[in-house]
């Protein structure tokens, strides 16, 4: 099983990720969340510089925030610096487009975004549509040698749904899920797996890349303690943020809530006093990084056992292997900022699975 790290772009993620290659995980996933982090491209590429080995992955980039071509240009550019590591991560938009006050884009529109991407990165003059006109586009002038198209580049879709789920097997793609609980995560492999099958591909081509957030907690230790909310509350946090999106901005349901108790309601009451206009705002403040103080009393020991890999060490070790066994094969710890330390932790339990 490969093990990597998701990290909210800064400038300097490199200095986190070289770390990782050196602890020996395998993959690197970049938030691809304007205005919450920096831009992805920009870490990527000082990663990329800094690197030898890790793969290099956009975890995950939306369509509509970055034209087709425009985004094939900047993976052919990593692509040039880091030769055959490069992932392209994608899917239908949660933090990046719910920060702005948008909800998901269409599927249709999605597979059309990733065969014009993928068009231009096979050198093929493909359609593409701007400000209502139609154009046919492609690279210009490979043979300058100023970014690479020559090496592969893999395709990874975050779908959570069924229909997502087939668009990703129809494609022959990775398979990116947010794994809040093992429970969950088994389910949804083995749904992800069935279509992989329906699809007519070989098992052995499956790649399914489980994102978790979580804190390895000492023996004893809370899981509400100071440092397991640093490191795992600001995913119990976005299961308060979605739970407000959804029933103050009509916004359409995503993964199920692994609770509906009185943290969830007394989120959402909380968020009836933000400003209407621009509640999406505050609400995706600090998204997936942290835990603001407004929402604090809200964060639980129980909401963050219930989102989150957060237990001693024997304990998320069974969890992995259990996501190991169903079908999983990657799994992916969510660093939030400041927590850099936490790599340490989750390098231990790395080893375990090199064995």
């Amino acid at each position: 099983m490969d093990f990597g790290i998701a990290l909210p772009a800064a400038a300097d993620s490199w200095t986190i990720v070289k770390r990782a290659e050196e602890l020996g995980f395998t993959h690197a996933w970049f938030y691809d969340t304007q205005m919450l982090t920096a831009d992805c491209f920009v870490a990527m590429a000082a990663a990329a510089v800094n690197t030898r080995r890790i793969r290099l992955g956009t975890g995950v980039l939306v369509p509509s925030n970055r034209i087709a071509p425009v985004a094939a240009n900047a993976l052919a550019s990593l692509n040039k610096l880091a030769p055959g590591r490069i992932d392209f991560g994608i899917g239908t938009g949660f933090t990046a487009r719910r920060a702005m006050g948008f909800g998901a884009i269409k599927i249709k529109a999605m597979e059309t975004y990733i065969r014009q991407v993928y068009g231009l990165l096979r050198g093929e003059t493909v359609d593409f549509e701007m400000e209502g006109e139609r154009r046919k586009i492609r690279f210009l002038n490979p043979e300058l040698d100023l970014f690479n198209t020559r090496d592969p580049i893999k395709l990874h879709l975050s779908a959570y749904g069924p229909r997502t789920r087939a668009l990703a097997a129809r494609l022959g793609a990775g398979w990116i899920d947010f794994v809040s609980n093992v429970a969950t995560g088994m389910r949804e492999v083995e749904a992800m797996r069935a279509e992989w099958q329906n699809a007519g591909h070989p098992p052995s081509d499956f790649s399914a890349t489980a994102f978790a957030v979580g804190c390895v907690l000492a023996e004893g230790e809370p899981a509400d303690s100071e440092r397991a909310m640093a490191q795992a509350g600001p995913r119990a946090a976005v299961m308060l943020h979605r739970a407000a999106d959804e029933a103050l901005a009509g916004l359409k349901p995503g993964t199920p809530m692994p609770t509906q108790g009185a943290e969830i309601e007394g989120y959402i009451k909380l968020a009836r006093g933000f400003d209407p206009e621009t509640r999406y705002l505050e609400n995706h403040r600090g998204h997936l990084m942290m835990v603001k103080p407004e929402e604090r009393p809200f964060v639980t020991a129980d909401l963050i056992r219930a989102t989150t890999f957060t237990a001693t060490e024997p304990g998320i070790r069974d969890d992995i292997d259990a996501l190991r066994r169903a079908g999983f094969t990657q799994f992916v710890i969510c660093l939030m900022p400041g927590q850099e330390a936490a790599l340490a932790d989750w390098a231990r339990l790395r080893k375990v699975f090199a064995a």
